[in-house]
């Protein structure tokens, strides 16, 4: 059986990437009941930018600890959301939290995520790291990490990682496949450096990074499709 960790954009969540559309909910809540379903053993960290997108904008001047703390809240928010939906789908679901709050979720430890995983709950993970100057990238990493995964996906709103931003620039082109050391000489940031550098000091065998606009992308990766990007080691 394998075990993955799979990062969800936010965005790709919200009705043009704010807030929640429900329809595009519904729809990843019930491949991920089905991914869970073919044997897989499947934890989530959700972003919070459909909510909330700190020091950027009109917030950029907020005290960085206040934006940060309302950043990592808005991913609870997400994983309560994910967590009603997959149950409406007819899977099972616990939501983990680094913050706590006990009347909502369960705290995370990693012993007890590994019994959810086993028992056969899409396991959520909530609240960054419970501490302010970490993305949910840096999360993401540690978590799976911690769970012993075995695949790190990352579902988001652009299909890849590419050599420029392709929102800005035309001549950029989708790259396929990458060293974790490559994209961190390349200034690629799909992910933040501190990920990078916890991936590659961990030799975490793959990632892949792919596009969330069908959620059926989710079992189409899981069932050996190409698309996107695949992050790697060196040997």
């Amino acid at each position: 059986m394998k075990r993955v960790m799979l990062k969800l954009s936010g965005e790709a969540l919200g009705k043009d990437g704010w807030l929640f559309d429900f329809s595009k909910i519904d729809a990843v809540a019930k491949v991920l009941t089905e991914v869970q379903k073919k044997g897989f053993e499947l934890a989530v960290v959700i972003g919070g930018g459909n909510i909330w997108r700190g020091r950027k904008g009109a917030s950029q001047n907020m005290n960085p600890v206040t934006a940060d703390s309302m950043g990592m809240l808005s991913t609870v928010l997400n994983c309560l959301c994910a967590k009603d939906a997959i149950i409406r789908a007819g899977g099972k679901a616990k939501v983990f939290s680094a913050i706590d709050m006990p009347s909502l979720c369960d705290g995370f430890r990693a012993d007890k995520a590994d019994e959810a995983l086993k028992e056969g709950f899409v396991t959520l993970f909530a609240g960054g790291l419970g501490s302010p100057f970490f993305t949910t990238d840096t999360a993401v990493v540690l978590r799976c990490l911690e769970i012993n995964a075995d695949m790190l996906l990352l579902a988001k709103n652009i299909d890849g990682v590419y050599t420029a931003d392709p929102n800005s620039d035309p001549d950029a082109k989708l790259i396929k496949s990458l060293s974790y050391e490559d994209a961190v000489e390349q200034d690629l940031r799909v992910m933040d450096a501190s990920a990078f550098h916890m991936l590659r000091d961990k030799k975490f065998p793959l990632v892949r990074v792919f596009s969330l606009d069908k959620a059926e992308n989710i079992l189409k990766v899981l069932d050996g499709d190409d698309m996107g990007t695949v992050l790697f080691p060196k040997s």
